[in-house]
Order: C-alpha cells, then sequence, then structure tokens
C-alpha cells in the first residue's frame, strides 16, 4: 500500500498533523531517515566548508530537527530572534532547551507598538502575517549575521511549507544576508521521524489549540483566528495573563475581558 503524505502546510488540519505524529513510524523508518539526515549532514559539509555559519532556531519543530543536523555537521553557534510579545510558557521552555551556542536577540517589539499598529494582531492576510518575521525573525537574523561576520546563516525552511529556498536552497537577500536551507526538500513527515526517532523534545505550542498550523511566533502574529475576537479567546486558552496585560493598552482586549465577565 503506497503511503499518503501531507500536503502543502497551508491545506493540513491541526487534527491531520497531530495523526500523522501518532503514527509516523507507519509512514517512516529509522532507517529511512537515518539515510537522509546523514545525506543532510554531508550537504551541509559540502556547501560551508570553511565558510563562517550559524544557524536560526526558533523552537519549532523544522528549526528542532535543522538544529541537530547543523550540530551533527559541526555547527554550534545559532541564534534566535524574540520580541517582548512571547508566549511566557513558550520562552519557559526555550530557557530550558536552546542549543548551548544559541545567542537571543530581542528586537524590542512590545505591547506598546502593538497598540499603535493594530493592523499586526492576529493577522488575517499572508502579508501582514510576513511582516513579522520581517520585524522579529529576520531583523535579529540580519543583526545577528552582521555582528559575528557570517558567510551563510542556515535556516530550516522547507518548500513543502511554501517557502522560498533559493536556487541551490541559497539565496543572499538585498541587506547582504546568505541564507541556506538544507531542509529545503524534507517532507512534513520527515520533520516528524527525526524529531521522534532521535527524541527531540518539542515546545508546549504543538499541545495548544492549532499549535502545528500557529507555529513559533509572537502570539499578536497568531493567524487563521477568523476575527480579532476569536485571537483574544484562543490566547486566553493558553494564558490569561497576556490578555489582562494586553487590556491595559489596547481596547480589544479589554472588550473581550468585559464580555467575559
Amino acid at each position: 500500500m503506497s503511503v499518503k503524505y501531507l500536503g502543502r502546510k497551508q491545506s493540513i488540519s491541526n487534527d491531520a498533523w497531530l495523526e500523522a505524529m501518532a503514527h509516523i513510524e507507519e509512514t517512516v523508518s529509522r532507517s529511512e531517515i537515518e539515510e537522509l539526515s546523514a545525506k543532510t549532514v554531508d550537504a551541509i559539509k559540502n556547501v560551508v566548508g570553511d565558510k563562517k555559519a550559524a544557524y536560526a532556531w526558533s523552537g519549532g519543530k523544522d528549526s528542532i530537527a535543522l538544529g541537530k543536523i547543523c550540530e551533527d555537521a559541526g555547527i554550534s553557534d545559532s541564534m534566535m530572534g524574540v520580541c517582548d510579545l512571547e508566549y511566557p510558557a513558550f520562552m519557559a521552555w526555550v530557557s530550558d532547551n536552546k542549543p548551548a551556542g544559541c545567542e537571543i536577540i530581542n528586537t524590542g517589539v512590545n505591547i506598546d507598538w502593538l497598540a499603535k499598529n493594530l493592523d499586526m494582531l492576529f493577522p488575517q492576510k499572508s502579508d501582514k502575517a510576513g511582516r513579522w518575521f520581517a520585524i522579529v525573525q529576520h531583523k535579529a537574523q540580519r543583526e545577528y549575521f552582521k555582528r559575528h561576520d557570517l558567510d551563510i546563516m542556515l535556516l530550516g525552511r522547507r518548500r513543502a511549507d511554501g517557502n522560498y529556498t533559493g536556487q541551490g536552497n541559497m539565496y543572499t537577500d538585498g541587506k547582504g544576508v546568505t541564507r541556506y536551507s538544507p531542509l529545503a526538500e524534507w517532507k512534513h513527515e520527515h520533520v516528524l521521524a527525526y524529531i521522534h526517532y532521535n527524541d527531540l523534545p518539542l515546545p508546549p505550542i504543538y499541545e495548544w489549540r492549532n499549535g502545528y498550523l500557529c507555529g513559533t511566533h509572537p502570539w499578536p502574529a497568531r493567524q487563521w483566528t477568523g476575527n480579532v475576537e476569536n485571537g483574544w479567546r484562543e490566547v486566553y486558552e493558553i494564558d490569561p495573563s497576556i490578555v489582562e496585560n494586553a487590556a491595559q493598552k489596547i481596547e480589544s482586549a479589554r472588550h473581550f475581558l468585559e464580555e467575559r465577565g
């Protein structure tokens, strides 16, 4: 019987992700993922060579797989971009589980900024969601890349997520940052299998509502909520204190709490 893989990320339900993870040994064998990961390690060594490199780690499933792959390839320096609007439970997990050589860069985006840019709250369109990457992850990556005089920054970007990875899975942006995506050809199941067989810890986000869909983003970057009220409802389910603190600055959060009674 042929194996049916998950499709494009945008068309996969959170339940389908959970089902795939629960039955991953039926889809991808240990020997298959060991062969794929060994090839990926060799590819990294060939591409990076003696260039100065580090990897971007977000605490999400792709970067967790990337982290171990890079460490196996001899790349131990890494970085993570965050802001002041992260989930506290996620950041507590990061503190306990981030790679030893991971430098955390806070871009300074905070609740005051959000209150002045409410169009960025629970974005329903891809351009706004993409801007969150620009002002947090990409900004932090650029700062780290320049400060450490890197030649290459390795990312966990994959085409199955609809991500651009460039020719040869590498590209240099207009700011002079060269990014290489060694997992570009990996299927979703390959990432899940690699995490499973290597017994790598996952953050609490994957246990939350739509965790596999939303991933590791600041809480106001949470997508697929349908509207702002549902966004507050989902965040409240995860951590009421986030909404309570936001209500001091943002009217829609205050209104949500008033409606709850």
